[in-house]
């Protein structure tokens, strides 16, 4: 039975949730249809633009994703603190980037409201898009409808271009938050589209690693999309200074980015070789911290996306998730066994 959004999204258990979207078509969302011999390698780049876009205006964070053929996966952090804090000014300026502003709303902004109940009205639909920018469910539809329209109108036809509903994982402890985010950076490396991390575009990984190279050629390529916008970085990773940045409550990611992508660039290139052999006895440390033997994380960073759905942690987590979420109890299956 389906569930709704609402029920499956609680953010007293947890910021982080993994969303993926998939193409209905046989044409593919980006790639090289085998089919027409049709190249659509260029909607990587509406869908990265886009989505920096969105998270410029939302308040939701980017911390992990990949750009595939015909599906893409992005993790998510919510800002639910930044969001309180915003005016409600901010508010009218970051949703009226999008929708069309009410005539009720323009005169609240122009001080021509003329009674209390005008005034609590429109006060009233601030607050609902202050509650849309950080619902996730907005911000993936933000991110489809316009990618599906721009399609249509370069394929020259109508109808559903996304597989129904995007589908989404509460990830409720560092643990999953880590796998996730690494099976996700490793996903090309998995269908064999690259060799490694550092040559896998279109991801979050090649992008946090493009401060210490030359932009990409694709990149410098691309023509820029209609609007303008000052980029959104990624989601950070505080763990090299975790002590300074949770004294001035800076939020981020727990891990060192170092310690990360040498975990993502261990684990691809051993995917790649697609043998145990190839295990290195350099092993990152992150493994170490983690308490895992190599095989367990290698199983998890190929299978997360298969072997768990809906919500992802220990099973104190997933106990406290299903209590908060009104269900009676969550898969055991869904609980991490880093241990």
């Amino acid at each position: 039975m389906t569930q709704s959004r609402q029920s499956q999204v609680s953010l007293s258990d947890t910021p982080y949730y993994h969303c993926i979207s998939r193409c209905v078509r046989r044409a593919y969302l980006c790639g090289e249809d085998k089919y027409t011999e049709k190249s659509f390698e260029h909607r990587r780049q509406w869908v990265v633009e886009r989505m920096h876009y969105l998270a410029s205006l939302f308040n939701i964070d980017i911390c992990a994703y990949a750009i595939m053929s015909n599906h893409y996966h992005l993790v998510l952090h919510i800002d639910e603190a930044l969001n309180e804090s915003l005016s409600h000014e901010e508010i009218c300026y970051r949703w009226c980037q999008l929708y069309s502003k009410p005539i009720l709303v323009e005169r609240w902004q122009s001080e021509q409201i003329v009674s209390e109940a005008e005034n609590k009205a429109a006060l009233a639909i601030i607050e609902g898009w202050r509650g849309r920018l950080v619902d996730i469910s907005w911000f993936m539809r933000c991110l489809n409808e316009f990618i599906a329209r721009k399609a249509n109108k370069e394929d020259e036809c109508s109808g559903r271009f996304w597989e129904g509903r995007f589908k989404s994982q509460a990830l409720l402890d560092e643990d999953a938050l880590l796998t996730c985010m690494a099976y996700v950076d490793l996903n090309p490396v998995r269908a064999k589209m690259t060799v490694s991390v550092e040559t896998s575009e279109y991801t979050s990984a090649y992008e946090r690693l493009l401060p210490c190279k030359k932009v990409g050629v694709a990149q410098q390529q691309e023509k820029p999309l209609e609007y303008t916008f000052t980029k959104k970085p990624l989601f950070g990773f505080v763990g090299d200074e975790s002590q300074h940045n949770s004294e001035n409550n800076i939020p981020g990611i727990p891990f060192s980015l170092l310690d990360y992508i040498e975990l993502v660039d261990w684990s691809g290139r051993i995917i790649r070789e697609d043998k145990r052999g190839a295990i290195s006895n350099q092993r990152p440390r992150l493994l170490s911290m983690l308490g895992l033997d190599d095989d367990t994380w290698l199983s998890l960073a190929s299978n997360f996306g298969k072997d768990y759905h809906g919500a992802v942690g220990s099973l104190e987590a997933l106990a406290t998730y299903a209590s908060n979420t009104g269900k009676r109890w969550i898969a055991s299956k869904n609980q991490l066994r880093l241990h």
